[in-house]
């Protein structure tokens, strides 16, 4: 059954944006993780996205003022399993582009709004499937998180210490880098199609196609003899000493990543090495290297250290936290960050100079703009009756 909330002044507020996308509309089912993500990017490019959410919240302890991954999304309230909802999601995906789900394989088909009803209302819609196992295979029906995924894809096991475990590289690799950004890519190269004279058709986007993927170039690499298996003992996963963290005096780190024999003839230069430097291609004497660098970098603060090593091309950076990481002045000249309701948070990306993307709104609130997509998206049935109430949140 859909409900409404207290209308609020952001569903005034444009529903789609000048970006490239302005124009195309994308319904989400309401979920956690890389789908809200992926609809959250649709919708930075000027999407129309209406976010279909359930009674009582995705589950989430989240405040759902401090979504970013909802905003710039319109919200409705859903309740899939009273028998008039699964009609309201197809009257809505009648009327899209692009839908998004990201529950376990069968859940959607069970609740009538598989990919064979939608696109049986829509035989031009683009089904966008957001999942860790994939739709089909051994775990498909299994539960799972990031860690998970990216561990069985050999990803995981490429990142850390050669003496310790592991190290979890947040959410990133997994959810989204191997999940929402190919679930993006996936849909869109489906809506050209479809756009093109061709048909509607599922995407099925699986975490673990996408971070096994992304390390394509290290497969070519340990195929040719490029690469070890096993952790550190690389050029680009800290094996290599010109290419890793190292600690300053007051306990932050510098990042160098001084891979060409030009960059790093600058790096030795500034860092004040260059006489006691071991040669950089003898791997044999790298840990003397190591602790030659080491050593240097705990002589300084991480601020004395970005200052030597400023306006150079030694490939160096100060690792700052997050929320130090808006005030960098290249970021602050770029605007990467951006302050939008109160809160400081990325800014949408890639960057077009003809139909740039913009953050227009805040997080959807479940069910705010159910009177607006109803008029908008012409769907009447949509509409609460005067007999509706409200729905207060948790």
């Amino acid at each position: 059954m859909l409900h409404q909330l207290c209308h609020s002044a952001g569903g005034l507020m444009a529903a789609t944006g000048t970006g490239p996308l302005a124009g195309v509309r994308v319904v989400e089912l309401a979920g956690i993780g890389p789908g809200p993500f992926a609809a959250m990017l649709l919708a930075d490019l000027g999407a129309d996205v209406v976010r279909v959410d359930r009674p009582g919240g995705a589950g989430l302890a989240v405040d759902p003022e401090y979504d970013l991954t909802n905003r710039n999304k319109r919200s409705v309230i859903v309740d899939l399993k009273a028998a008039e909802g699964p009609g309201l999601v197809l009257d809505l995906v009648e009327r899209a582009d692009i839908l998004i789900e990201g529950y376990r394989p069968g859940v959607a088909e069970r609740l009538g709004v598989g990919p064979e009803e939608c696109l049986g209302r829509n035989p031009r819609l683009v089904y966008g499937r957001m999942t860790g196992w994939g739709q089909d295979g051994p775990l498909a029906q299994r539960a799972g998180h990031d860690i998970a995924y990216i561990a069985v894809t050999g990803t995981l096991g490429m990142i850390g210490g050669a003496d310790g475990g592991p190290v979890v590289p947040a959410n990133l690799v997994g959810d989204y880098a191997g999940g929402s950004l190919y679930l993006v890519i996936g849909v869109l190269a489906a809506l050209q199609h479809a756009r093109g004279g061709g048909a509607g058709q599922v995407v099925d986007a699986a975490i673990v196609d996408g971070a096994a993927h992304l390390a394509t170039m290290i497969h070519g690499m340990m195929a040719a003899g490029g690469w070890q298996d096993r952790r550190a003992a690389n050029l680009l996963d800290g094996g290599c000493p010109f290419y890793g963290t190292y600690e300053t005096s007051d306990g932050q780190y510098m990042a160098v990543g001084s891979l060409e024999q030009r960059f790093y003839d600058e790096f030795v230069r500034l860092l004040g090495i260059e006489d006691e430097a071991p040669a950089r291609k003898d791997l044999a004497r790298w840990p003397a290297l190591r602790t030659t660098i080491a050593d240097r970098f705990r002589t300084r603060t991480r601020e004395e250290w970005t200052a030597v090593f400023e306006g150079s091309d030694a490939c160096v950076a100060p690792v700052l936290s997050l929320k130090e990481a808006p005030h960098h002045p290249h970021l602050a000249a770029r605007a990467t960050f951006t302050g939008h309701g109160g809160i400081t948070q990325p800014a949408p990306a890639p960057r077009f100079s003809a139909t740039p993307g913009s953050i227009r709104r805040p997080p959807a609130l479940p069910g705010a703009d159910t009177a607006d997509v109803a008029r908008d998206w012409d769907l009447p049935a949509l509409r609460p009756g005067p007999e509706s109430t409200p729905v207060q949140e948790a």
